[in-house]
């Protein structure tokens, strides 16, 4: 099986062994062009330093051919034109026929006038007058600005010297060195960096089987910040969010089992008690038994709702509504009971916000979850606070109590669903612990957002926050 290490290690050696190669081949094919044009480029300037000195010296390029014969410019015998000689007359030097050193200084000479007056190249004749396009390919040589004449040398490579051509091998040797350095270094490093890449992966591969086989709390160690490492943090975000997941399932599974069971004991309790004649069928116990029944339709009409909220199913009929209308009509269903209860229910609207595109019975609903939740925990002569208000982010309802305010612990759990801050009591009332639950997913349906805002002894305020229609 080739694993991921085997792989990238394979691959940064390839790299490796196909850069070195390309390098290799490329200095090898170069060197010599290179080697050559700058000992041909030295040679030539070494030669016209000699030229400019002598014409100096002297005012004129006679005699030479001496000079530059004693200073190893010139192979024996150059030719050089004489005064009276007819151009052309004169054999040139044959080049093919010397040795290194000599046919590196292959070279003709013009004067000013373009005539040729030194030569070891077959096209130029000695004492030929060469026309101006030709003039052009040499180099021109200069004396305080004025030209003095020129040089000609021709382009073909020079035979290496012993001295030069055992540089150039121990050249290639050391290249061919480096690149197998290169080469194993590469081998190193890749398989140090491959087993790098590829440890995380392995954790992840097993924290994953693990997941599969149940144990869903998983945490792989993040240890860099690249896509690997985002990577890591997604899975152990993942991995959380999925443990947390199957306890809250858990959870609310234990939950629906508490819920759907006091009422159906109750049920069961009553109808075997009137079969077995212990009991009368009283209007009075049937009233308790229809009020269990009921009870129950809620809880499975509360599940029903989340279970389309959750799927993305949740029907709304919007309609533009003002703020204050919503307000209102919230608190005329509930103004009887909170009446009742010696608590007063007080609207805080500005008129003139902006509508909201809702639908009314859902919002109502919302509403009221809040408005029933705020009235059973305000004391008698307490107020019970519904507002409207608009910011940037749209138009915010409110709902105030004045009851004793959520703990820090439990203000983050409020929205969850069977979750109870005050478990007793919640169990006394008949809640059924979807409520809010219920709520948020209708406000999140609309766009909107709901958050609850507490303190221990100084009530609670629910907040929805919707788009502007």
């Amino acid at each position: 099986m080739r694993t991921i290490s085997r792989k990238l290690t394979l691959a940064f050696l390839l790299v490796a062994v196909i850069a070195a190669a390309l390098v290799a081949v490329v200095v090898r094919l170069t060197s010599p062009d290179r080697l050559n044009a700058l000992l041909r480029d030295q040679a030539r300037a070494q030669l016209e330093t000699v030229l400019v000195d002598y014409y100096t010296a002297n005012g004129s390029f006679d005699g030479v051919a001496t000079v530059l014969a004693s200073s190893g410019f010139l192979p024996p015998s150059p030719h050089q034109v004489q005064p009276g000689q007819p151009a052309g007359g004169v054999q040139p030097f044959d080049a093919s026929q010397a040795s290194p050193r000599e046919s590196r200084l292959v070279f003709a000479l013009a004067d000013e006038r373009g005539v040729v007056i030194l030569t070891m190249l077959p096209n130029y004749a000695l004492g030929s007058q060469l026309p101006p396009d030709r003039l052009a390919l040499g180099k021109v040589i200069e004396v305080d600005g004025r030209v003095i004449g020129t040089i000609f040398t021709p382009p073909d490579a020079f035979v290496f010297t012993s001295e030069e051509q055992a540089y150039l091998d121990r050249t290639s040797q050391a290249l061919w060195l480096a690149a197998l350095g290169a080469i194993a270094a590469a081998l190193v490093t890749g398989v140090l960096l491959a087993r790098s890449f590829a440890r995380p992966v392995r954790l992840l591969t097993s924290a994953a089987r693990k997941m599969a086989g149940g144990e869903l709390e998983q945490e792989v160690p993040v240890a860099s910040k690249d896509e690997i490492g985002e990577l890591t943090q997604a899975f152990n975000s993942m991995s959380h969010a999925v443990s947390q997941a199957n306890q809250l399932r858990k959870q609310m599974t234990a939950d629906i089992a508490h819920d759907l069971r006091t009422p159906l004991t109750v049920i069961a309790g009553y109808i075997e008690s009137m079969q077995e004649g212990v009991l009368e069928p009283t209007p009075e116990r049937l009233e308790i038994i229809h009020s269990e029944i009921e009870r129950l339709q809620r809880m499975v009409e509360d599940l029903r709702t989340l279970s389309r909220a959750d799927a993305g199913e949740l029907a709304l009929v919007r309609q533009p509504i003002a703020p204050r209308t919503l307000l209102e009509r919230v608190a005329s269903v509930y103004c009887h009971a909170a009446g009742q209860q010696e608590i007063t229910l007080k609207i805080d609207a500005a008129d003139g916000l902006h509508e909201i595109h809702v639908d009314e019975a859902r919002m109502v609903q919302v509403l009221g979850n809040l408005v029933d939740n705020a009235l059973r925990y305000t004391p008698a002569g307490g107020t019970v606070i519904l507002g409207a208000s608009q910011t940037e982010a749209g138009v915010t309802l409110l709902v105030q109590d004045a009851g004793q305010g959520i703990q820090p612990e439990d203000l983050p759990h409020v929205f969850e669903r069977f979750y109870r801050a005050d478990k007793s009591r919640a169990d006394a009332e008949g809640a059924s612990g979807l409520g809010l639950a219920i709520a948020r997913a209708i406000v999140v349906a609309h766009g909107g957002e709901l958050r609850a805002e507490s303190a221990p002894g100084e009530g609670t305020l629910m907040v929805i926050t919707l788009p502007i229609s």
